[in-house]
């Protein structure tokens, strides 16, 4: 099976998975100072779980940016990377050559990597994040602090509840049947 990174069908995924982060966006609940829980998160994963890293870094990007200029009037870049690093992350499982949602190929080994490379877009995230604000914004490291951990507490419950299971669901959907058919 070969994987394309980057194709016509990608880049509309990544205009309408754009498009549904930065509207999802707007359904958050406060957390933590400038800090909440959004369930968008879980398009990062089945974008970037469906069409790859590059997607997956896109749609993270351009609807977080979105999503601050229309409910801000302005674009916080730190905390868009961050979306942007997860969502690039996440992606990565698309390169595994036995994986893929549109063909039904998922397997438990899928659903662990997934998880360990939520866990490391998380650790990425944050290190951007906190780069960004502390070194480039001039924001204390004590609030970053804060606000990195309560973001990356509530992304990985968005993750590990929503997102993966969404992306099991989609694989099982599109599984091939076997068996006897009438």
């Amino acid at each position: 099976m070969n994987k394309k990174l980057l194709s016509t069908q990608t880049v509309v995924a990544i205009g309408i998975g754009a498009a549904l982060y930065a509207a999802l966006s707007f359904f958050q609940i406060p957390v933590g100072p400038n800090t909440s829980f959004r369930i968008a998160i879980a398009v990062l994963a089945i974008i970037g779980a469906y069409y790859g890293p590059v997607a997956g870094f896109s749609v993270g990007f351009i609807g977080h940016a979105l999503n601050d200029m229309l409910m801000y009037g302005s674009v916080w870049w730190s905390w868009v990377f961050l979306s942007a690093v997860l969502g690039g992350v996440i992606g990565f499982i698309y390169l595994e050559k036995d994986f893929s949602i549109k063909e039904g190929m998922l397997e438990k080994k899928h659903i662990f990597k997934m998880i360990v490379l939520t866990i490391i877009g998380l650790l990425l995230a944050s290190l951007v994040a906190y780069i960004g604000d502390v070194f480039f914004y001039g924001e204390p490291a004590d609030k970053v602090w804060i606000q990195i951990i309560i973001a990356s507490i509530s992304n990985a419950i968005v993750l590990v509840v929503l997102g993966i299971p969404a992306i099991v669901l989609l694989a099982k959907n599109n599984q091939k049947h076997t068996g006897l058919e009438n």
